[in-house]
């Protein structure tokens, strides 16, 4: 793989994270001009987690088709309509469904990254890459808390969504640089679907990423909330929430320096405590530095943990690749979306200890079943 195709794919997975977090430190903008709770508005973020992660096996049908590349350009170019139309919405209920279409449209950004990947890059050459591309997420993330949070407050929450929509169809138009793989004839759908969820290993994976996307995605919508509730404006709020992007940013760069020498399972137990301790901290306390912590902690988490789960993933089932990885990327969003719409009645009672607590309950046993598992395929050859 070239650089050049690399970086191409780090910008599409950068505007994809960042078009996805950047509601959070909205939520309260956006209900003030619209008279609504931020448990209504954040029904925008749970349908945009819901349909960016069902619309993964449509896209990886779409892509064993069309190609990787013409696949990523096309949803894209409709990811543009689908967040300038988030832009112009004249209500709540517009805007769930303009965000369930820019998620769905966008949920091929990075999972077509990552199929790419795994098609041009021996796997045990892949970890470094695809570290890449989670740093370029990292920093949409930590971008959006902090940039869209200020747009927000200085002009219209309007203008982020409409930013994002162009970013996309700029996107679709420079991706026809990349050099699309060879793929032979595609596997029926079924046979695709089959082929993975008969696959015991691929279970596994797929059932602790669903653990993974309510634990390290779900409370983190409502973090610029929680910070806001405390008496600090929007835009400080999303400033240190922006700790969660900047944190994974520095401890992938520590990942990808130690993938040759740290055993995945050993990467997982480490950035799987890490979230396990954010949750102490976050239960215990929900001032600003409480929350800050436990966002850096939580972007420890991510970059120890997921990228160690997203690379098992690209070879669970090698010979279903492009179904596998949609598969894990579905129940990584539907997970989150779990977790938006579990939350946020919480939040807008003000109830963040509860909200906090229940994701400690959830990743005790998340981690220890990761460790675990992780280690046993290590030890038949995996």
């Amino acid at each position: 793989m070239s650089a050049r195709s690399l970086r191409l794919l780090q910008l599409g997975s950068f505007t994809s994270q960042f078009d996805r977090l950047m509601i959070a430190p909205m939520l309260v903008v956006i209900a003030a001009e619209m008279g609504r709770s931020v448990d209504a508005v954040s029904k925008a973020a749970a349908v945009y987690f819901l349909c960016y992660g069902v619309a993964q096996v449509g896209w990886a049908v779409v892509s064993d088709r069309l190609g990787r590349v013409r696949t990523m350009r096309l949803a894209l170019l409709l990811a543009m309509v689908g967040g300038l139309a988030s832009a112009f919405v004249p209500s709540v209920g517009w805007l769930v469904v303009a965000r369930g279409v820019t998620g769905g449209c966008f949920a091929a950004a990075i999972p077509g990254g990552l199929v790419y990947i795994g098609d041009t890059v021996p796997v045990r050459e892949r970890q470094a890459p695809l570290t890449d591309l989670m740093t370029s997420s990292a920093v949409g993330m930590a971008m959006a808390t902090v940039t869209a949070g200020a747009i927000a407050d200085f002009t219209s929450w309007r203008v982020a969504f409409a930013l994002t929509a162009l970013i996309a169809g700029a996107l679709s138009y420079f991706l026809r640089a990349l050099v699309e793989p060879s793929l032979g004839s595609p596997p029926p759908v079924w046979s695709s679907v089959k082929g993975v969820l008969t696959n015991r290993l691929a279970l596994l994976v797929l059932g602790l990423v669903l653990a993974e996307g309510l634990v390290l995605l779900g409370p983190l919508t409502f973090l610029p909330v929680v910070l806001h509730a405390s008496g600090l404006s929007v835009t400080v709020s999303g400033l240190l929430t922006a700790a969660y992007g900047a944190s994974v940013i520095v401890f992938a760069r520590v990942v990808k320096g130690r993938t040759r020498k740290v055993a995945p399972w050993l990467l997982i137990l480490i950035g799987g405590g890490m979230a396990v301790f954010a949750y102490v901290v976050m239960v215990i306390s929900q001032g600003a530095v409480a929350i800050v912590l436990g966002a850096v902690l939580l972007g420890g988490g991510w970059a120890f943990m997921h990228s160690t789960l997203q690379t098992w993933a690209t070879d669970m089932a090698p010979g279903y690749r492009a179904m596998a990885v949609s598969l894990f990327a579905t129940n990584l969003f539907i997970g989150s979306a779990i977790g938006a719409a579990v939350f946020g009645p919480m939040v807008d009672a003000g109830s963040f200890t509860a909200m906090f607590a229940c994701t400690l309950a959830v990743s005790v046993p998340l981690v220890a079943i990761a460790t675990v598992g992780r280690r046993r395929y290590a030890t038949r050859g995996g």
